[in-house]
Order: C-alpha cells, then structure tokens, then sequence
C-alpha cells in the first residue's frame, strides 16, 4: 500500500527546494539500493541492508572526500578511523541491523576483491541501528549474497522509503520508522549545487515528536497510538545519517556539514539519548581521487562564506528524510507477536491543520 510523503501531505519543510525525486539519489552518481527480509519461517525476520554507491558504484577506485561526526555513540560505523585519518571515502555505504554489521562488511570486503576493483585491501563503511523489538536479530537473516543484491539493484531515480532495506525493523520516536530521504538544490556565488541526505531512523521519543515544528507526538500520544514497548526506560535506538553533495568541499568541510545534520534530527525531536547511536557521514563528489594515483591532484575548495547554504540544507533535508521514512513506514507485527503502528497520516493532517489555524 502506497503511503504518501511528507510533501504530498501539503507539509513543506524549510527554504530551499527539493531536486527532482527528493531524494539523495538527486546528487549525480549518488545511487541507492535495498534487500529487504520478511518472513516467518523458520524464524521471524524484519530485517534488511540498504547500501549507498557514491559515483555510480566508482567510489572504490575513485574516492571522495568525507568526514564523519557522532551525536552520540552507541552504536557502530566501521571504517572511521582511516577515514578521519585520510578523510576519503573508498567504499559503497551499507547500513543493517546491529548484529550485522560483521557479514556486512566481509561481504563489501568480498565484492570489491573478487571484481579486483581495489587493489589490496579496503576498510568500507557499514552502519548499524538495532531491529530487535520486530526482528529475531539473533537469527542472523542477512547473507553476504543480500548484501550483495542490495549493490547490484542499485541506482538512480526514486528510492524506496519506510520497511525497507536496512530499516525493514526498525522504530522511531514510538512510530514504525525506516528508511527516508530527501534533497535540496542550493545556489551560492560557487554556483548551484545539490545537498542529499539518507536517513535509518530508529531513534526518539514519542512526547518529542515534531513536524515542521508543531508538537505531533503529544497530540499523537500513548492513548491515540499504542506504545509499542512494553518498558520505555532505555530502549537502544539510534539513527544513521548519510549526507552527500557534488560540491568541491575538502574533508574538513565534510566534517561540518555532517555536523548540521544533528540539527535536522533535532527539529523533530531527536535528542540524543544515552542509548542511541547517532552517527551522521557527509562525502562530497565535487573533487576526483583516483586511488593509487602517482600525480598530484587538482583539487578545488568552497570559500568558507560559501558553505551556510550546505549547513541550511542539510539540517532541512535531514529533517524532511526522518519524517519521510515515518510517513511512509507501514504498521508492522513481527518479533513474539509485537506490533508497532505506523504514523496515523490523518490524525497528523488534523493536527497539522489546527496548529495552522
């Protein structure tokens, strides 16, 4: 059943304009693909990867500048280290469930070997935010072969929000949460660019709930929605954001604007709790780093002045992703018979409407 985005419910986040699917696939050469799991038998499984190919998939032959920030870390994302030392990504992204995060990553390491598209080792990126409340994560559905379906569906265009992939399982702010997306196209005297963000939420408390500022999650509460968890007290929950532009920014820019996208999770309530694991990835495809090259590199550089737009952006595409993966989540019953609902779209035009008024 299709359920719309945010914007189809005449809800429009922020200053800047989206590019053309809203998404961060709208950043050429940025593409996205999923593997979601469900099924029954022989054990329950809610559950997925999603990966991100920057440069069409070439990014492990031709890197780009990155930089990484943690809100809050309880939780993993591998390869940050060399990151931070070299401040190049090398790798696609894949983002699954917590237990994981280990096949994830040897199946990235057995892609890239086996097509001989690295030379003799790479550290890749993979992310993790826990399904357990709706997945029998203990049964460890995702095979290295699911990862590597995820890189070869992947690509351009529209991407699929809500249960799948990555965040089949996942819960955020009390609602059924997942995967989201959005962009935005942003002008300074560099010239025009495109800002995408992709987002696995399952993270936030239900009272902190906003949209566009409006205070949903107490309209919203326990006695309209059911609380799915039957003792709130410290349920892990994180959210992974992956940040991507086509403008020239160096590593240490990246590093800011990853920074900008905990403003975006904190206009809808995120905030940061003991148990979430809340790592956020900026790359940007504007420079060219061919790995093992033997020549100097012609590098560009945004001025400094140049860079509030991207802040902007981010934080507002950030914020549009996370409510676009709550929007389009469908309720989901999993794990020992649990249920969690999805955002009640009606209820929250209601709201959104009185708050108008």
């Amino acid at each position: 059943m299709h359920r719309p985005r945010l914007r189809e419910l005449g809800i429009i986040i922020g200053n800047y304009p989206p590019g053309p699917h809203n998404a961060i696939t709208d950043v050429p050469g940025v593409w996205v693909g999923h593997k979601t799991l469900i099924h029954d038998e022989p054990r329950i499984a809610r559950t997925g990867v999603t990966v991100v190919l920057p440069r069409q998939g070439d990014i492990w032959t031709d890197n780009a500048f990155a930089g990484y920030f943690s809100f809050n870390g309880t939780g993993e994302m591998t390869g940050m280290h060399w990151l931070a030392e070299s401040g190049m990504l090398g790798s696609s992204i894949a983002l699954t469930n917590t237990n994981q995060v280990g096949t994830a990553h040897a199946a990235l390491v057995t892609y890239a070997r086996e097509r001989r598209i690295v030379p003799l080792w790479t550290l890749p990126v993979v992310a993790e935010t826990w399904d357990g409340w709706l997945n029998d994560i203990d049964a460890f559905h995702v095979t290295q072969e699911h990862v590597i379906e995820a890189l070869e569906s992947a690509a351009p265009g529209p991407v699929a929000e809500g249960n799948v992939g990555g965040g089949t399982g996942m819960i955020c702010h009390d609602f059924k949460g997942g995967i989201g997306t959005a962009s935005r196209v942003v002008t300074c005297l560099s010239g025009a660019f495109t800002v995408g963000v992709l987002v696995q939420a399952n993270h936030g408390d239900r009272r902190n709930l906003r949209v566009a500022g409006v205070p949903v999650g107490e309209a919203l509460d326990y006695s309209h929605t059911p609380n799915p968890w039957t003792d709130k007290t410290d349920v892990p929950s994180s959210i992974i954001i992956i940040v991507a532009t086509d403008a020239p920014l160096i590593p240490t820019q990246c590093q800011r604007l990853a920074k900008r996208a905990t403003l975006g999770m904190g206009r809808v309530g995120g905030m940061g709790f003991n148990g979430s694991g809340d790592l956020f990835l900026a790359f940007a495809t504007g420079n060219h780093i061919p790995a093992g090259s033997q020549a100097p590199y012609e590098l560009k550089m945004l001025p400094l002045q140049h860079l509030n737009v991207f802040f902007e952006a981010a934080a507002e595409a950030t914020e549009e992703a996370i409510l676009n993966a709550l929007t389009a989540a469908e309720t989901t019953t999993g794990y020992k018979g649990r249920t969690v609902h999805a955002l009640p779209l009606d209820a929250l035009q209601r709201v959104m409407a009185k708050y108008r008024a």
